[in-house]
């Protein structure tokens, strides 16, 4: 027994005539006569009898066609279903982010996707950066938003926007009346950030932004702990506009009068990725992002 059996029974049925349902199956009748003889053969039972039309179903045959149209529709919908999952319009993608940047750029762009993908479900979660390539590696993410420096080996990536950094001030700090800070300002202060003792990203990137000599002070923990220490008076930290978006109680933001103070947001997934839902998401934001300017 075959699909295409069940067809040659289905189309035999509907059009009364093994003659009608060869010439819209593109077969030579025998085919079709044969097919539907062996089937009854294999069955036990006669599903057609003769008339001078053509053919009708027999009792059994009544009762077999109620199952073989069951059948097809079912193989129909397994099609359609491989169909859309293999063009990407539906299925799950896991998004993993880091430094919590759901900002207004980030927002808009997954706001765009979901507007042209509305049968794909998106789940989030936030992560560290030593926590985000293990989660990403074991294939528990799809893609990750993160800074550029965040991006773990042997990762694809690409750049969606970039985001200006601010420095987070306790209230109170002889820094707070000025418009700007100088990054000779910050050369005297505990500089806190987060990081973790398996990566030493963020380190080297607030060295680089900051140059040699800085005093950073590294803490594997969240960033409403990092701005609670800064409250407390431990040191000063660093936020992106997006961070920053919400007033913090204790804290002020003040933009550093450096253009190049930012950090880049990149999407990345694993190279080895063939999925075509989530290929579809990469593509989506990579195009979306350009026409946009944002990276």
């Amino acid at each position: 027994m075959e699909i295409r059996d069940l067809e040659y029974l289905a189309l035999s049925a509907e059009t009364g005539a093994f003659g009608r349902a060869a010439e819209a199956l593109g077969v030579n009748v025998s085919t079709v006569s044969r097919r539907i003889g062996q089937f009854e053969d294999e069955l036990g039972v006669a599903l057609f009898e003769r008339v001078h039309s053509g053919v009708r179903l027999t009792t059994g045959g009544h009762a077999v066609i109620l199952h073989v149209r069951r059948a097809l529709a079912e193989v129909e919908a397994v099609k359609r279903s491989g169909m859309r999952v293999g063009s990407g319009l539906v299925g799950e993608v896991r998004l993993g982010l880091q430094l919590t940047p759901l900002g207004e750029a980030l927002v808009s762009l997954l706001g765009a996707w979901r507007e042209m993908h509305p049968g794909v479900t998106l789940t989030v979660a936030e992560v560290g950066d030593g926590d985000l390539a293990a989660a990403m590696e074991a294939r528990r993410l799809d893609v990750a938003v993160t800074p550029r420096h965040g991006v773990w080996r042997h990762a694809a990536s690409m750049p969606l926007y970039r985001d200006h950094l601010l420095v987070v001030l306790p209230e109170g700090h002889s820094a707070c009346g000025r418009p700007s800070v100088s990054q000779d300002d910050l050369q005297p202060e505990n500089i806190l950030i987060q990081d973790w003792e398996d990566s030493q990203a963020g380190r080297e990137f607030y060295a680089f932004v900051l140059g040699a000599g800085t005093n950073i002070r590294a803490h594997a923990a969240s960033k409403p702990s990092i701005f609670a220490l800064v409250r407390a008076g431990f040191g000063i930290a660093f936020a992106t506009s997006a961070e920053a978006a919400a007033p913090i109680p204790g804290v002020v933001f003040k933009p550093i009068d450096d253009p190049g103070a930012s950090v880049e947001m990149v999407l990345a997934w694993h190279a080895g990725l063939e999925d075509p839902v989530v290929g579809r998401f990469v593509a989506c934001l990579r195009d979306d992002a350009q026409s946009r300017r944002l990276c």
